[in-house]
């Protein structure tokens, strides 16, 4: 049996514009200056305080704290609104689809998003069924850190070196070294193809479908 953890934003879905544009409200609330867009997607994939203070070029502190939770308040503010979009990647259907037929394959998720914030996503999509095991940033600490790969893999009795971590950042792929998974970058994320590699993947996919073939 061979395990199948997906990250989340970058990986699965489009979730940039809404995640940029909830930090930017966070750090002008606070009379701070706006991160780019650019710094935003760096750190996309990170549990949030740690995300924030990282923005911030410090260490996780009570203001990172006090401002993930106003960037929470802003992100659910905006699901309300009629813009409000997380868009799945071309192929990405597909791709669990095809995955969810095999009998050798079980498929979860490990991902810096909240747990609520992860039902979202599956309700949206219609995909939850397929995910029988998921680590948020609710669970476990934030990546790179190997704890989500790890209980996942525990809790479905797989062993490591029969899991796959795919995902777009760079801490996907030093989790996934770290936990003795195999790291699968892909491309059409949020980091770039030549620091997936310097961080440890093993493959970088241009497209979801590239993913079936890896894992045979």
């Amino acid at each position: 049996m061979k395990l199948v953890l997906f990250d989340c934003d970058g990986t699965l879905v489009d979730s940039a514009d809404i995640i940029h544009a909830s930090m930017v409200a966070t750090f002008r609330e606070a009379g701070l200056p706006e991160p780019d867009k650019a710094a935003t997607k760096g750190i996309i994939g990170l549990t949030l305080d740690i995300a924030i203070a990282t923005l911030l070029k410090r260490a996780p502190d009570a203001e990172s704290t006090r401002l993930a939770g106003r960037y929470k308040e802003h992100f659910i503010a905006s699901r309300h609104l009629p813009s409000f979009q997380e868009p799945l990647y071309d192929g990405i259907a597909e791709l669990i689809e095809a995955l969810a037929r095999r009998d050798d394959v079980l498929i979860g998720m490990v991902t810096g998003k909240s747990r609520r914030g992860v039902e979202r996503v599956m309700e949206t999509h219609g995909f939850g069924r397929h995910f029988v095991t998921i680590r948020t940033a609710d669970d476990c600490p934030s990546k790179p850190h190997p704890a989500m790969v790890l209980e996942c893999c525990a809790e479905m009795g797989v062993d490591p070196s029969s899991t796959f971590v795919i995902g777009d950042a760079v801490y996907d792929m030093q989790m996934a070294r770290s936990a003795g998974a195999q790291a699968i970058g892909v491309a059409w994320g949020y980091h770039n193809r030549e620091g997936l590699f310097a961080t440890g993947a093993h493959a970088v996919i241009d497209r979801p479908g590239e993913l079936l073939p890896l894992i045979d």
